[in-house]
């Protein structure tokens, strides 16, 4: 026979309007007196009637999550962080993807909305202008931001100091011995996170009195990085002997191009990403990144958001957790000039 909600209640020492209150998102709940109702359930396997729940609470118990990209690791390892949250306060998740593209932020905001979620966790393109935000403020859907930067006048938001990070990498650099710096970066447009470590590198290189970086802006979904080192290369200058990518992704395929082209890593040029996905640690030598928590940055935001839906208690405003450098095994200084072209193939003679 199935476990009911006295069962629950039983089990956890507390009342059946107690379980009720917390399963259906009617009131508050001490958070000792949750935790142990939650353990109850768990231990008994005990699932609420979902459809009856929802229609008494007109709660949905949904949980609506839009992410830039599927292609990134970086985003799975935040929503593994906000389904274990949501999972233990009773909710489901629901995804939208973005592309990048503020156009697309709207239409999958639209179509969650639809779904009558009870909140939402977003990553956009830009908040300060965001007109998904718009469309969640207007519709009165209570929502947290992560990755995002800290904004005024928008939702909370969960995510890591970008532009102290953009600093620290370009001081690195500089304190490996090199004097040619350049980034390659996904999209401004797309990507505030991604404007912020710019900023945050052209200081870093400014403040050590670095010539100005080289920056190259390539597509996130389809980034073409033998094309930004092609005009890298055709600077005064020459290729720079450190390179700043934007995120991990970024940095593996500029990687794959600095090998077409006979450079190694970071032998001939120093490359560092960002992000700390796992597949980065299993490169030969490792990749060197900024390594953010996604996994606890999403776990985070969900805890905000379900303070926010009253059913737990949390701190409000935004969230900065900090970031940590993963470097290269030995770091190397910069290598004897080099144009930046691929090495022709010399064909020995007999």
């Amino acid at each position: 026979m199935s476990p009911t909600i006295r069962d629950v209640a039983l089990k956890a020492g507390v009342s059946v309007a107690s379980v009720s209150r917390l399963l259906n998102g009617t009131g508050r709940v001490g958070a000792e007196t949750a935790a142990r109702i939650r353990q109850a359930v768990e231990d008994l396997g005990f699932r609420p009637n979902g459809l009856g729940r929802s229609l008494k609470s007109q709660r949905s118990r949904l949980i609506g999550v839009m992410i830039p990209s599927l292609a990134n690791p970086v985003f799975a390892d935040a929503v593994a962080g906000i389904e274990t949250a949501a999972r233990a306060a009773g909710f489901t998740l629901l995804f939208g993807v973005s592309g990048y593209h503020a156009e697309e932020e709207v239409r999958a905001v639209e179509a969650l909305l639809a779904y009558r979620v009870d909140g939402m966790i977003l990553t956009v393109t830009d908040p300060a202008g965001s007109q998904a935000l718009d469309a969640l403020e207007a519709a009165r859907v209570p929502h947290v931001l992560v990755y995002n930067q800290p904004t005024p006048g928008r939702a909370p938001t969960v995510t890591v100091d970008n532009e102290g990070a953009g600093r620290a990498v370009a001081r690195h650099f500089c304190g490996l011995g090199h004097r040619r710096l350049g980034m390659i970066t996904g999209a401004l447009g797309g990507s505030d996170r991604a404007a912020a470590r710019l900023r945050g590198f052209l200081a870093g290189a400014a403040e050590a009195g670095l010539p100005a970086p080289a920056v190259r802006e390539v597509e996130f979904e389809t980034p073409d990085p033998d094309a930004a080192l092609d005009a890298m290369a055709d600077e005064p200058g020459g290729l720079p002997t450190a390179l700043f990518c934007s995120n991990d992704w970024l940095a593996i395929a500029t990687i794959g191009a600095l090998a077409r082209r006979g450079l190694a890593v970071p032998g001939d040029v120093a490359v560092t990403g960002f992000d700390g996905i796992a597949v980065g640690a299993h490169l030969t030598p490792p990749l060197a990144t900024i390594v953010q928590p996604s996994a606890e940055m999403g776990r985070q935001a969900a805890l905000r958001l379900i303070a926010m839906l009253g059913e737990a208690e949390g701190q409000a405003g935004d969230l900065i957790l900090p970031f940590t450098f993963r470097p290269s095994g030995p770091q190397a200084g910069p290598a004897s000039p080099h144009s930046g072209r691929p090495r022709e193939e010399r064909a020995d003679t007999m």
